[in-house]
């Protein structure tokens, strides 16, 4: 075969059109499989590489604007059944074949470097930006990733047994009032990557579903060696070493935002209501960052979902999202509220420094003390915010997430995300990038 057969028509059969554009994409994943492999393939191998992946997903797009509904009820079981995102994408791969890739091709290119892969994961970024732009599908899926992981059910009983709780790369401990849940990837300055994903996620659970606590606060480990020796760090970032080399997957920034990061700003969800602000209902906690050191592109996402913000006099934030390639996920949707819009144009197109002792700085956080009373301000904080009465604080938290950021507002903003997070995960710029401003081929993963 010397060529691709041509792309089918998307009609109104859900069957006939998968049977259609299913050997449609068969037929482009064979002639891409006849090409060099991606980093022996010169400009004319490269470019006719990218012309077969850019026409098969401008397929995938026409086939899941007509499909996506009907694909993603037959995964849920007519929405009856929640499937977390990385489950889901795989499920669709078993469903409709070549729509995305199977789990055993995520895994092979996982063994490659960032520049070598193919980019087979953005088809999952297509699939989620269909469901998550569909209404029903889409907040059914935000619900699907607000629901405690099954693990949670184990963790928070060893919680209330122990009183604390390693989950490796996160840490949940009590303080009065509060559960603290510690980020402890000491080795990358407490950074986060895959081995961090599900344990600060569980870590999130057991803190806002502890019944003996009011608040849950969020904060770095101390980190034992290197310049930062004997301090906490409140967060790095993303692993940035990691990303270079590949182990970082596509899912993992939707898995973190959906979940993590999202179970933050709205909380725990039930499975037997919607979280919704106005109809629905979810398990929530105030939460309070206490930052140590800087908190770096990602840590400074997080200062945009908690409720009140600590730092140290000497600590900073910035958002270095040119100097990596990506979106900084939901600051885009967020920073703007504390900063405005200039401010978060230049933070995140310009990579501004905000110290958190500045003018700007704290338009985001709440006290700024000096570092070795950080201690003490957690706790006073921790009895204000609970002495003030957790159910009305709790109300107050919900007016005030209606009317900045809805749910199915959040839902779309994270559809764009998902589909623009994808194509720039795999762009060579974000290589170049690494590699100008990281020096990420001479670091050690």
């Amino acid at each position: 075969m010397n060529s691709v057969i041509s792309m089918p028509v998307v009609g109104n059969d859900f069957a006939a059109d998968t049977a259609a554009f299913s050997a449609y994409w068969r037929s482009a994943a064979e002639q891409l499989s006849r090409l060099p492999a991606k980093p022996e393939r010169d400009a004319a191998a490269t470019g006719k590489a990218e012309a077969i992946k850019e026409a098969a997903r401008e397929a995938r797009f026409g086939f899941l604007r007509r499909h996506a509904h009907t694909l993603y009820d037959r995964l849920t079981d007519g929405r009856r059944k929640f499937v977390r995102i990385e489950r889901l994408v795989y499920d669709a791969a078993d469903c409709v074949p070549g729509l995305v890739p199977t789990r055993a091709e995520v895994d092979a290119e996982s063994e490659l470097r960032q520049s070598e892969k193919e980019g087979r994961e953005v088809d999952q970024g297509i699939l989620c930006n269909q469901f998550l732009a569909n209404p029903e599908c889409g907040m059914h899926l935000c619900h699907a990733m607000l629901l405690p992981r099954e693990e949670s059910t184990e963790a928070l009983a060893k919680f209330l047994r122990d009183g604390r709780l390693d989950l490796g790369t996160a840490k949940v401990e009590r303080r009065g009032k509060a559960a603290v849940l510690l980020l402890s990837n000491p080795r990358f300055l407490n950074s986060e990557d895959l081995s961090t994903q599900s344990a600060t996620e569980i870590g999130a659970d057991v803190c806002t579903l502890d019944p003996h606590s009011e608040v849950a606060v969020l904060r770095g480990d101390v980190v034992p060696t290197g310049k930062y020796a004997g301090r906490r760090v409140y967060n790095s970032g993303i692993n940035l070493t990691h990303l270079y080399y590949g182990r970082i997957p596509f899912l993992w920034f939707l898995v973190r935002d959906l979940g993590f990061v999202n179970k933050i700003i709205r909380g725990v969800a039930r499975p037997d209501v919607a979280p919704d602000e106005v109809a629905g209902d979810s398990i929530e906690k105030l939460w309070i960052s206490a930052v140590d050191t800087f908190a770096i592109g990602g840590g400074c996402q997080i200062l945009l979902a908690t409720d009140f913000n600590i730092a140290a006099r000497d600590a900073y934030m910035t958002l270095p999202a040119r100097k990596e390639g990506i979106i900084p996920a939901m600051a885009n949707l967020r920073l703007a509220r504390f900063i405005g819009d200039r401010m978060a144009r230049q933070a995140i197109m310009y990579e501004r420094r905000f110290e958190c002792d500045s003018d700007e700085g704290r338009l985001i956080c709440d006290e700024i003390v000096e570092p070795d009373a950080i201690d003490r301000t957690i706790d006073r904080v921790v009895d204000r915010l609970a002495g003030s009465g957790v159910v009305g604080a709790i109300g107050n938290r919900r007016a005030l997430r209606l009317a900045m950021e809805p749910l199915d507002m959040f839902r779309r903003y994270a559809a764009l995300y998902a589909r623009e997070q994808a194509y720039c995960h795999f762009s060579p710029a974000l290589i170049a990038n690494l590699e100008q401003y990281w020096n990420a081929q001479n670091r050690t993963a």
